[in-house]
């Protein structure tokens, strides 16, 4: 079985850089973060770039999987993105991981779900 772990990149990189660093410390397989442009819960946040944090992530560790939970083609144009996604694989020496979908939004109804 793997382990994983979520980080959000919510704050800056001179505090979260000891998250990841932690995380693959404690043996975790891999950490993700989220690729959103806002988390509802924290909207007076900062909210940093999923791609550039990762890419920081991927310096500062050697052996954790880096992941980036599901990324959404509506915000990114797809040539562009792939570059990104190319060079934190790079960067990371291979330990980059994905989750592509179209994101969730709210419905009209607060409590239901819907996919694009």
């Amino acid at each position: 079985m793997r382990v994983g772990i979520t980080i959000l990149t919510d704050e800056p990189w001179s505090t979260t850089r000891s998250r990841w660093q932690r995380a693959e410390q404690l043996g975790f397989d891999h950490a993700w973060t989220y690729d959103h442009l806002v988390w509802e819960g924290l909207r007076e946040s900062d909210w940093y770039g999923a791609m550039p944090v990762l890419s920081a992530a991927a310096a500062v560790t050697s052996r954790i999987g880096l992941g980036l939970h599901v990324t959404s083609p509506n915000f990114r144009h797809p040539a562009a993105f792939i570059r990104e996604v190319l060079a934190v694989d790079d960067i990371s020496d291979g330990r980059f991981l994905i989750g592509a979908g179209s994101a969730a939004t709210w419905t009209p109804a607060p409590w239901a779900w819907t996919c694009r």
